[in-house]
């Protein structure tokens, strides 16, 4: 049975070289694809630079584990996997709560799109209406309205032309 000394001493092991490469290979996967949604434009800019910086933090915990250790050790955090755990929780709290804004943001501006896409919709209707009883926009006939256009334009219409 381990004790507690020898379970933080595994636990602060440095990483077979395997899964070394593993993590390597894995992180490299990461960014090509994080590259590839971008090329697609499936992912901008601004998320694709976040999960870059993620996938750059990996690859140095990978080649330089380490170091999870010391900064584990340095907050006060005795397994060093409980600290990455820790950061990944976090990370996906800040992630979760920035799309809710995100989403809500969305949600408002969609319904004010509806909004006048509905007004606009019924203007044209009251429009198209108004032209098969009729009447233009100004009350008068459509037979008046050719006679309208018939006459000289002024000066001051031509100059603008």
């Amino acid at each position: 049975m381990l004790d507690l000394s020898s379970a933080l001493t595994l636990a602060a092991a440095p990483l077979d070289n395997r899964v070394r490469i593993v993590a390597v290979i894995v992180t490299a996967v990461m960014l090509g694809v994080v590259l590839e949604l971008v090329r697609r434009r499936r992912l901008i800019e601004r998320y694709a630079l976040l999960w870059m910086v993620v996938a750059l933090v990996l690859l140095v915990l990978a080649i330089w584990n380490q170091l999870l250790a010391h900064v584990s050790h340095t907050i006060g955090i005795e397994v060093p996997a409980n600290a990455l755990f820790i950061a990944g929780l976090a990370v996906a709290f800040l992630m979760l709560l920035h799309f809710s804004v995100i989403t809500s943001r969305l949600s408002e501006e969609t319904k004010i799109l509806a909004q006048e896409v509905a007004r606009l919709d019924a203007e044209a209707r009251a429009a198209r209406a108004a032209r098969t009883n009729g009447d233009t926009a100004n009350g008068h006939s459509e037979v008046a309205e050719p006679q309208a256009e018939a006459q000289p334009r002024s000066s001051t219409s031509t100059a603008d032309q």
